[in-house]
């Protein structure tokens, strides 16, 4: 009895090892007119994925504000993204389609804020990854490796034709 039991509970931890490990799971977050301000921080060698950042109510609009370390233009934040409305109304009292939800990513080191909108509830969904240096075209971080470069040593290569000596003529 205990023999299937310890299999299948080591099945079961080697299975969930790897899903930690290999999962990198998208959270979501509500955010009501009564919360706090979400504050995300973005280490240097991170980037964030927002897929989806949306508003149900409120007269305002809920944005996702970037403040990077350093920057002190502006007030040292920018708005980089807006929600996009949700309507749930029909018949009459519709108001317009769906709009488009955007999606947008950003590189660390960043603090990220989403300030609660009066009378909204704002729902956004992300992903912090670690940057491994994609090298995609932007240096990647870290030292370059130097690629060695072998030339041979030129030698002397022999010409076939007899160059033409001067002969004077009478």
């Amino acid at each position: 009895m205990r023999t299937p039991a310890v299999r299948l509970f080591v099945a079961a931890f080697f299975l969930g090892a790897a899903a930690v490990a290999i999962a990198n799971p998208f959270k979501s977050k509500i955010i009501s007119s009564s919360d706090s301000v979400l504050e995300i921080t973005v280490p240097g060698d991170h980037f964030m994925k927002i897929t989806n950042f949306t508003q149900d109510g409120g007269t305002d609009r809920g944005v996702v504000q970037v403040v990077l370390p350093g920057d002190q233009e502006n007030g040292g934040a920018t708005n980089v993204l807006t929600a996009a409305r949700i309507d749930f109304s029909t018949g009459s009292n519709a108001q317009n389609a769906p709009e488009i939800t955007n999606r947008v990513t950003i590189a660390g080191p960043a603090i990220v804020r989403i300030r609660p909108v009066v009378g909204a509830k704002l729902f956004i969904t992300f992903r912090k990854e670690r940057d491994e240096g994609s090298g995609g075209g932007g240096g990647g971080g870290g030292t370059p490796t130097p690629i060695p470069v072998f030339s041979p040593t030129p030698t002397p290569t022999p010409n076939p034709f007899l160059s033409p000596t001067p002969t004077p003529f009478s």
